[in-house]
């Protein structure tokens, strides 16, 4: 049996030039890259080129590009660290409902240290409302974060208008852009976006890595107590080989290369709703089939049928999707995306899944993933 990998949102693996790189600098620039001798400096030579690389992918210079351990550790050094910063200017807080863990655990934290958060609510498409956030923007907000793309159901959010309400504006903007990067084209400029997050290993690249995107002139202490790498903005030795994995990673990933999976993955899509439709299967598309969404991620209700028992059988017939955010999937834990979109006594809440794709996925798994769903839920329902 085959076994068919739909959880992309969740990690993906890493591609042999990837790995190729990985091994070739564990073997060569080992060394580390805050010494002065040749293999340090060696290894510096690696971290700044990859730096280099990064920071274009994104339009940015390369100073405002720091190292992380990847996405959550960047979420929350650009949420708290920006609140205990500017808490003199006020202490309001913009986000939305439906962000990920990473940035709902650290505005509740802050929360609880006299900062006030405002939640935009979302609509069915999981889509914020500008009007709602321009009601919410006073003279007391300091900061507002924002994701780009829903991990959840791929909805891509109105990161540029954001921006241009903020330029003359007090407040910091941050966006979680650790499901967008490497999808959307980003230019931090055009997106007037002051601190931007992201994680490697959503991009074919390694766990434990990513960066945030700190515009010059946010300034705040740095959040890891330590050395004086990343100057002086993160402690913490810099794993040179994985940063050049990560760079190997965002340089296959052009933009061309970027606007072609945007396009092929909505065709998955589009192979899975024609599908299920056409077997006559109960369903409805969680969010918006919107080509301008993050178009790797699918979320589907699955009427009648239990998530936990329909994520179940398709693991036992080999083919991995998932529940909804991998943080919280393993957990009983109701989606607090679908409950922002749908409210807390909707079924979509106990019946859906997220399937997800990646660079490695084909049309002829997405058949084979389309012909075992069906099979699976006329089971179930004939079970019933």
């Amino acid at each position: 049996m085959a076994e068919i990998y739909l959880d992309n949102a969740a990690t993906t693996p890493m591609i042999q030039p990837v790995i190729d790189t990985l091994v070739e600098n564990l073997q060569q620039n080992w060394g580390n890259a805050s010494t002065g001798y040749g293999y340090g400096r060696a290894a510096k030579r690696v971290l700044e080129d990859s730096r280099h690389l990064i920071a274009q992918s994104i339009k940015a210079k390369d100073d405002e590009i720091v190292f992380t351990s990847g996405g959550t550790e960047s979420d929350n050094t650009a949420i708290i660290q920006t609140a205990f910063a500017r808490q003199k200017l006020g202490k309001h807080i913009i986000t939305t409902a439906i962000e990920h863990e990473a940035v709902l655990k650290p505005m509740h934290f802050l929360e609880q240290h006299g900062f006030t958060v405002t939640y935009l609510p979302v609509d069915e498409e999981g889509q914020i409302s500008l009007a709602d956030f321009d009601a919410a923007l006073d003279d007391e907000t300091i900061l507002v974060s924002i994701m780009m793309g829903n991990n959840e159901v791929g909805s891509h959010l109105p990161i540029k208008e954001i921006g241009e309400r903020l330029v003359d504006h007090q407040a910091w903007f941050h966006t979680d852009a650790v499901q967008a990067f490497g999808l959307l084209p980003i230019d931090v400029d055009d997106l007037h976006v002051d601190l931007l997050s992201t994680s490697a290993h959503k991009l074919n690249g390694p766990k434990q890595l990513g960066f945030l995107y700190r515009r010059r002139g946010v300034n705040f202490e740095s959040y890891l107590k330590g050395g004086d790498q990343e100057t002086k903005r993160r402690a913490g030795t810099e794993n040179v080989p994985a940063i050049a994995a990560f760079a190997k990673a965002v340089a296959i990933d052009g933009e061309a290369e970027k606007a072609e999976r945007q396009k092929r993955y909505y065709g998955f899509k589009q192979q899975i709703v024609a599908g299920l439709k056409a077997a006559g299967i109960d369903f409805a598309v969680n969010g918006s089939l919107d080509p301008d969404n993050l178009n790797h991620v699918l979320n589907l209700w699955i009427k009648g049928v239990s998530t936990y028992v329909l994520q179940t059988n398709l693991d036992l017939a080999g083919i991995a999707v998932s529940g909804g955010s991998a943080c919280t999937a393993g957990s009983l834990t109701p989606s607090h995306v679908l409950t922002a979109m749908y409210g807390e006594d909707s079924p979509r809440i106990t019946e859906s899944i997220r399937v997800s794709f990646g660079a490695l996925n084909t049309a002829a798994e997405i058949d084979q993933f389309v012909a075992t769903l069906v099979k699976i839920v006329k089971r179930l329902k004939e079970e019933d």
